[in-house]
């Protein structure tokens, strides 16, 4: 039986708008927004999309676009970007695309920054041209996006237009201890990627609490993990539809990314020891089972990071059997709701 939480994290979801085996992109894209809408009526309080380039199962490239698409099909829950890659983009086109989409839907845009390319090295060369990057880059974009998106100053030479005083809230995200430093710094809130690169997650959301300055932003720290789930009825057909993550992450190691292809029986048993245990790393914060297991899985995640925010990775190849399973794995996600404050009481 799972012992009690103190604290229950929120529930959100990126969405890698993959594409699948046998399908197109304006079905990973239409799927997108069917998920969308789902976890928005599940009570979800982000959807967030990534910046990728030239990979043929990722159809989430013009980020900015999508997230316009997605929130224009929705009402209430908030969109954005796990993350715009900022080395990419000069700060006053992303301050500009992210005005223009807090203006069109107030108070529901989110801008996730991230410091890698999102690509390759030939892509990187081709979406970046001549450009070369520095250490303090990052950090210097991240401070002009800033002042771009906050008010205008008397006798600003640039101003974003739209972007000036919409105060989009930004978030960095990292999968090292490089962003946790610079979040803690500025005062912002921080998301890991633990769903694709766990090994430094408890090491990053130290640093990242203990230099922990207020800001006008944010007066405490503020923390999301990146959790990838596969959920169904019972474990035996969970383990059977993570294959096809399974799948995706060895490709991914192996460098032969593609499609997302179909759920394969035994896929696991059929691997060599050490890519089973590869896999096992690169998921090593995933969640895969029946409800009671993705129960155990939550409570164990919550209790081991104390996290603010939990944002759900699930890749199932059935674009049905996806929307069941972050409807299990929200039903898993409330049914702790009711021992944590039951646990804060008695501590």
């Amino acid at each position: 039986m799972t012992s009690s939480i103190t604290h229950l994290p929120a529930l959100s979801m990126l969405d890698l708008v993959t594409v699948r085996e046998g399908a197109t992109v304006a079905q990973a894209l239409a799927l997108a927004v069917r998920t969308a809408q789902h976890v928005e009526s599940l009570g979800f309080t982000r959807y967030w999309m990534a910046e990728h380039h030239n990979m043929p199962g990722i159809a989430s490239s013009a980020t900015a676009v999508l997230i316009g698409h997605v929130a224009g099909a929705t009402q209430s829950i908030r969109v954005g970007s796990g993350g715009i890659m900022l080395p990419n983009h000069a700060p006053l086109v992303v301050a500009e695309a992210f005005g223009t989409l807090a203006e069109l839907y107030p108070g529901r845009i989110d801008l996730g920054l991230g410091r890698a390319p999102g690509t390759d090295g030939p892509t990187m060369r081709a979406l970046r041209r001549d450009r070369v990057e520095s250490e303090q880059d990052f950090p210097r974009d991240v401070a002009e996006l800033q002042r771009l998106l906050g008010p205008a100053e008397p006798g600003q030479r640039i101003t974003a237009v739209p972007g000036a005083d919409t105060n989009v809230p930004i978030w960095l995200l990292g999968s090292s201890l490089f962003s946790a430093q610079l979040a803690a710094e500025k005062g912002l809130p921080y998301a890991f990627a633990s769903h694709f690169a766990p090994r430094m997650l408890h090491q990053a959301i130290d640093i990242y609490r203990r230099l922990f300055r207020p800001s006008a932003t944010l007066q405490r720290p503020y923390v999301a993990i990146g959790v990838p789930v596969i959920a169904a009825p019972t474990d035996e057909e969970a383990d059977y539809l993570a294959s096809s993550t399974y799948q995706r992450v060895l490709g991914i190691l192996t460098g032969q990314r593609g499609l997302l292809r179909p759920p394969v029986q035994g896929y696991a048993q059929s691997l060599q020891p050490q890519e089973r245990a590869a896999i096992g790393d690169f998921l090593a914060a995933g969640v895969v089972g029946g409800p009671e297991t993705v129960r155990e899985g939550f409570a164990e995640l919550a209790r081991a990071t104390e996290a603010d925010e939990f944002i759900l990775v699930s890749d199932v190849y059935d674009g049905d059997l996806r929307l069941r399973s972050l409807e299990i794995a929200a039903a898993a996600h409330a049914s702790l709701g009711a021992a944590a404050p039951a646990a804060a009481a008695a501590a």
